[in-house]
């Protein structure tokens, strides 16, 4: 045997490096190595909530806080300004992952500037402040800037604006508004600011209080419905402003409906206005809560995340609570709603015009939760390949794991799934697909062995392909080759690890992070060229 014809550069094994500049991923398969700052916006973006297939949250924690650390040392405006743009755009349905990359910045001399002038960016709620609180804490002490900056927070908001937040974010993670103005003891001027201060720090409502305040004391003195649904009404109260035994009544809920609740706030409380019998098949509130709910210029002006709105119409259209603490019949019209809610969180999004291979990983390390949310990386690829099937008129799915034999692409089936469908349908279908090891590879070769013509392959993983005969990359430029088509590799990762089986050389690969709710925009911008 000739040991020498072992030896391909245009068809190297997974296992196997096919490039000097490839790294080993955590399944043992080479892959490239993303830089710095597009790690950073992985992380942003997904976070690390629940780890992943090989690596624990833990680790997966301490290797992007590594990248935190080059980053403030290298770029430290570079790195707040990621923070702030990933935060302040909606690219993630938690904030946690950006205010913990703030509080790591504002720890670090060279970017603690810049980080602690952005905090009234990021944290742009009390319970925001409350995470970053102790987040900070875990990486340095209550310093001048610090408490400065805290103290900023507070002072920067007119009486009104401060008030809804110290009635409705009143504490969370350990923290208090009173715990937090008596650190940063925050001055000012104005008397209705003053006042509110005071009011939370010792219980004294000056006469300059918010008539929010007001509102707020007179719910926690109230004992009937009428009264907790005329103060709702007079002082435009939220759900978390009231007592929980007025959270029981039909009454007060029509108030808080008529009062206009926020888009995430209504998402929340669909079970309980199911429970209560307000949102019948036909009648009560029903029409208008659906009207709302997919109303895609309250979903802009309320930043909900496309993923918040799977989460609510996985978990509404399921009839039970993902903790198992309730149970509700789900009504059709508040399902479909959902259903278009979601597609209209990601804005709008103009067709390319190309031809595109949507491939969904479903390998069994793609059955890990996303962002710590009760949603696989598997169904959420699906979900974001429904939304590029609805988007683009020539456009086909497909899902693929992997083989341990060489040339099978028995691994990869067409994805039976539709827009038209219902979105926990749709899932379902992924669902049911068979595990397997990962091979990348198989949608460019399955494309040429079928004779498929595609502008642009999408393929959406975690990058932790291992069982191949060839390399991603490799298997494009055959693809190339072979049909004379330019066509272009859109890697959607779906996981914040360092990975990524996109050659950086190559001009027509991009990889992304997945779930931004900027991604369908981004992939047909690429196609677009």
């Amino acid at each position: 045997m000739d040991i020498l014809r072992m030896l391909n550069l245009r068809r190297t094994p997974q296992s196997e490096a096919a490039d000097p500049t490839q790294v080993v991923n955590s399944a043992g398969g080479y892959v490239f190595e993303l830089d710095d700052a597009a790690r950073l916006r992985r992380f942003l973006t997904l976070g690390v909530d629940g780890g992943t297939y090989y690596a624990s949250d833990r680790a997966l924690a301490i290797e992007n806080a590594a990248v935190l650390t080059r980053m403030a040392a290298s770029d430290p405006e570079g790195l707040v300004a990621t923070i702030v743009d990933g935060s302040t755009r909606g690219a993630a349905p938690k904030q946690n992952p950006a205010l913990f990359a703030l509080a790591y910045a504002a720890s670090v001399p060279e970017a603690a500037p810049a980080a602690l002038a952005a905090l009234p960016q990021v944290a742009r709620t009390g319970t925001h402040l409350f995470l970053f609180a102790g987040y900070v804490e875990q990486f340095r002490g209550w310093g001048r800037g610090l408490r400065r900056a805290v103290a900023g927070w507070y002072t920067s908001k007119d009486a009104d604006r401060l008030a809804y937040q110290v009635v409705k974010y009143r504490q969370r993670e350990g923290w208090s508004h009173r715990d937090l103005l008596r650190l940063a003891h925050p001055a000012t001027s104005v008397p209705a600011l003053r006042d509110t201060f005071e009011w939370v720090v010792r219980g004294n409502a000056g006469a300059e209080v918010p008539a929010l305040v007001t509102g707020f004391a007179a719910a926690q003195q109230a004992s009937d419905a009428a009264t907790w649904a005329r103060l709702v009404r007079e002082y435009g109260l939220s759900w978390e402003m009231l007592p929980d035994r007025a959270l029981t009544e039909r009454t007060v809920w029509d108030a808080l409906l008529d009062a206009g609740m926020p888009q995430t706030a209504l998402m929340r409380q669909l079970p309980r206005l199911t429970g209560l019998g307000m949102l019948p098949l036909l009648g009560g509130r029903t029409r208008e809560v659906a009207a709302q709910l997919a109303d895609a210029e309250r979903l802009k002006r309320a930043r909900v995340h496309p993923m918040n709105v799977l989460v609510a119409q996985r978990t509404y259209a399921s009839g039970r609570s993902a903790r198992g603490s309730g149970a509700w019949k789900p009504t059709r019209g508040i399902v479909d709603a959902l259903d278009a809610a979601f597609y209209a969180a990601f804005g709008a999004v103009e067709p390319s015009g190309k031809r595109m291979l949507l491939a969904v990983d479903v390998s069994g390390s793609m059955g890990v939760p996303i962002s710590g949310m009760p949603i696989t990386a598997r169904e959420a690829s699906a979900a974001l390949a429904l939304v590029q099937l609805a988007t683009e008129p020539e456009s086909s799915a497909v899902g693929f794991s992997g083989s341990f034999g060489r040339g099978s692409y028995t691994e990869l089936k067409p994805l039976a799934i539709s827009p038209r469908q219902r979105l926990d349908d749709a899932l379902r279908v992924v669902d049911a697909m068979p595990f397997g090891p990962t091979d990348c590879a198989l949608p460019m070769l399955y494309a040429a062995e079928q004779g498929l013509e595609v502008d642009v392959f999408v393929v959406y993983t975690d990058n932790e392909t291992w069982a191949g005969e060839v390399h991603p990359h490799q298997a494009l430029r055959a693809y190339r080759e072979k049909t004379g088509i330019p066509a272009k590799l859109v890697v959607v990762g779906m996981t914040a690890t360092g990975f990524s089986i996109a050659d950086p050389d190559d001009a027509g690969t991009l990889d992304i992070a997945g779930f931004d709710a900027a991604v369908p925009n981004l992939i047909t911008e690429f196609a677009r060229g």
